[in-house]
């Protein structure tokens, strides 16, 4: 069986010469369930397939199950537990039992009645579904980090512009107001000439679906974040969290592209992002929430980035069951002198983005903001001209950019460089070298023009990874 497959040899000046595409607009064609009689009619609603219920998916659907423009009229999982689940949750919505379900986002993006996509998968399998839904015309609401790889992100850009689609990145921090309006300060320049930026993510791990614990208290062991990075292959631990796969989970499709590892039941649903093999722990989870901000401030959505890249970290064993870096500092070089910090886990680093200027300093945080002039948080002064692309509902900021055909928020240009200071920061680390515990990551020259690293085949080859046959991304 050949999996769908895409061009990936596309550099950032390609991106931008197809900012000014003329975008096509959707067929609108009704979906099979009208839902209620107070919603638009069905040719002015956007139809919707879901594709992934495990952390993202639903709490993305709910969104969308509430916007009187969409109807949502297909889901799509691995898990048939967890596809059932979301036919009750749409069925309900509606009233009726219309919702159409698949185990193949091929088939599913097949369907020509279906305008446009909700993906929230793996980041293993981003690139594949993501290039799968703009093949087939799909304008597509896909989750952060943008792909697992830098090469996997380029193909989903090019594909997106090819196929003239809409996409919105799930970074919903930028449909908040605090978020913007720090950023409007800083594009303001009300802060004086920028000199430092940092920004601030989570450390360690995090058992969100629970199973881990399960395993833990059998072994008799401590917290599953502390315990499940430490057990690796030939030890008892390991053998007792080894099971076969559940039957309701085709778990050799699941793990996609990716090295077929054996099934253990605490590295799958949302405790993927803890495995390499499939995710990028906390640091590709949150790159593409506060560094998008970030480069939101310093107007580098769609041009400029680090020019230098060096970072060290603290990684558990590479075949432990949880493998990701625990604590992690980058430091990257931008234009005019600017430093940014990347970091987890160190306390002079606070969550979130702070961007530190020649004239005062401003921070954001989800549920924090504080600047060094409280006025600010008020009123901008009335020479501040610039004013940021204002979104008050991320998902309906889809929805109507699939109507007008107008950029969203944040579209497939502006997730691939928030997440390449993320994706270099790792591939300083991987690269790198153990010292006393610690990974001492090397020093990257990146051309952000051509989106190339610098004069280092080792550290190169990690901007791709290879696909397990039969699945391939060209």
């Amino acid at each position: 069986m050949k999996k769908p497959s895409a061009n990936s040899d596309m550099n950032r000046r390609q991106f931008l010469a197809a900012a000014g595409l003329a975008l096509a607009a959707p067929t609108l064609i009704p979906a099979s369930a009208l839902g209620r009689e107070d919603k638009p009619a069905p040719s002015e609603r956007i139809t919707l397939g879901v594709v992934g219920w495990g952390m993202q998916g639903p709490g993305n659907t709910q969104e969308f199950l509430g916007l009187k423009d969409c109807q949502v009229v297909a889901a799509c999982d691995l898990d048939k537990n967890h596809l059932q689940a979301a036919l009750n949750v749409i069925n309900r919505k509606y009233g009726n039992k219309d919702c159409k379900a698949y185990h193949d986002y091929r088939e599913l993006m097949a369907r020509q009645d279906i305008d446009a996509v909700m993906l929230a998968v793996p980041d293993t399998f981003h690139a594949l579904v993501a290039v799968e839904a703009a093949r087939n015309k799909k304008d597509i609401y896909g989750e952060k980090p943008l792909a697992r790889t830098i090469a996997e992100q380029q193909a989903i850009v090019k594909a997106v512009r090819q196929n003239q689609r809409i996409w919105q990145t799930g970074s919903w921090q930028r449909s908040q107001g605090p978020f913007r309006k720090a950023a409007e300060i800083v594009r303001n320049g009300l802060i004086g000439k920028i000199t430092r930026v940092e920004v601030g993510l989570p450390a360690g791990h995090t058992d969100f679906a629970g199973t881990g614990r399960p395993l833990a208290a059998k072994l008799k062991r401590g917290a599953p974040a502390d315990f499940l990075a430490k057990v690796v292959p030939g030890t008892p631990e390991w053998d007792a969290a080894v099971s076969p796969p559940p039957p309701e989970l085709d778990y050799q499709t699941w793990v996609g592209p990716s090295k077929m590892e054996p099934y253990i039941g605490a590295r799958v649903h949302m405790n993927w992002r803890w495995n390499y093999n499939v995710g990028g722990g906390q640091l590709l989870d949150w790159i593409g929430h506060h560094c998008d901000i970030a480069h939101w401030g310093l107007d580098m959505d769609d041009k400029g980035g680090p020019s230098e890249i060096e970072a060290e970290g603290e990684f558990p064993p590479p075949n432990a069951i949880w493998n990701t870096c625990t604590r992690y500092r980058i430091t990257l070089k931008y234009p005019n002198d600017i430093t940014m910090i990347i970091a987890g886990g160190h306390r002079d680093i606070r969550g979130g983005a702070k961007w530190i200027g020649t004239d005062g300093w401003v921070w954001v945080d989800r549920g924090g903001f504080d600047a060094s002039n409280t006025d600010w948080f008020q009123k901008l002064p009335d020479n501040c001209t610039v004013r940021l692309y204002r979104s008050d509902n991320h998902q309906a900021n889809f929805i109507s950019c699939a109507k007008s055909r107008k950029p969203t928020i944040t579209p497939a240009e502006t997730a691939h460089h928030s997440a390449i200071p993320g994706h270099l920061g790792l591939i300083s680390l991987l690269a790198g070298n153990e010292e006393n515990g610690k990974r001492i990551g090397r020093k990257i020259r990146w051309d952000p023009e051509k989106e190339a690293i610098i004069d280092d085949p080792q550290a190169t080859q990690f901007l791709s990874r290879a696909y397990r046959a039969p699945w391939e991304l060209a």
